[in-house]
């Protein structure tokens, strides 16, 4: 196996067939620390770490996708294409639409909308909406329900843009087209998944709040996840 440009693996068998793909390299390191045992990290380049360990004595991947759809598009399809991954669930962080949701609510996302042109440039899809594996959406679904933890099953808003100059944009989003919360990476990861014949799935939790303005720091993130970090860990093979 030759190693891809942005990931140094260069054996087989070594990265699972589910990986757990949140943004920051430092909560992927989090979840190796926390939750999993036999960990060998298998990527550093570009501070991207990526480990794989087991969880309840089954195995399973967690390695960070950086920020927005060109980096997860990257690093998603290096892994489906070439080292035999099978399953990504993304677990990030999103921006509330409504005061439906609080802060460090879950939300399993059904479907992504975007404006972005990711998806028409990679390979000539002309939609703005793609869903997330039904197979995958329907498993972690029962384990949230298994473990007592309540998920907001709702469309998210995937979008190229952090910081908005005009800001109420959201409102319309959320009235026109049903998106409840935002974050910057989930179309991309779908689109490549439905490409390449695998299966994406998209857990988040609530940072910050756009119509209330309530915010949480990083260091509340870092440690305050861990919800549907469970989820996705159950996922392990």
């Amino acid at each position: 196996m030759i190693p891809t440009a942005h990931i140094e693996v260069k054996e087989e068998g070594i990265i699972a067939k589910t990986v757990l793909m949140p943004g920051d390299p430092l909560r992927a390191k989090f979840i190796a620390d926390t939750f999993l045992e036999n960990v060998c990290k298998f990527n550093n380049v570009r501070n991207i770490f990526g480990y794989t360990g087991t969880y309840k004595g089954r195995k399973i991947s967690v390695m960070a996708s950086g920020m927005g759809m060109p980096s997860i598009g990257i690093y998603s399809y290096e892994l489906f294409n070439f080292y035999g991954v099978e399953n990504i669930i993304r677990i990030g962080s999103c921006g509330a639409y409504t005061t439906d949701l609080n802060l460090y609510d879950v939300i399993l996302c059904t479907e992504a909308w975007s404006e972005s042109s990711y998806a028409k440039v990679q390979s000539g899809y002309e939609y703005d909406t793609i869903a997330a594996s039904l197979t995958l959406n329907s498993k972690l679904n029962k384990i949230a329900e298994d473990l007592g933890i309540k998920v907001h099953k709702n469309r998210i808003h995937s979008s190229d843009v952090f910081y908005r100059e005009n800001f109420d944009e959201y409102k319309d989003i959320y009235t026109h087209h049903g998106c409840t919360c935002v974050e910057m990476e989930s179309f991309a990861l779908f689109h490549n998944a439905n490409i390449l014949g695998k299966k994406a799935a998209c857990l988040l939790t609530v940072s910050d709040n756009l119509v209330t303005r309530e915010l949480t720091t990083s260091e509340e993130r870092q440690g305050a996840f861990t919800n549907m970090m469970k989820i996705a860990l159950e996922m392990a093979e």
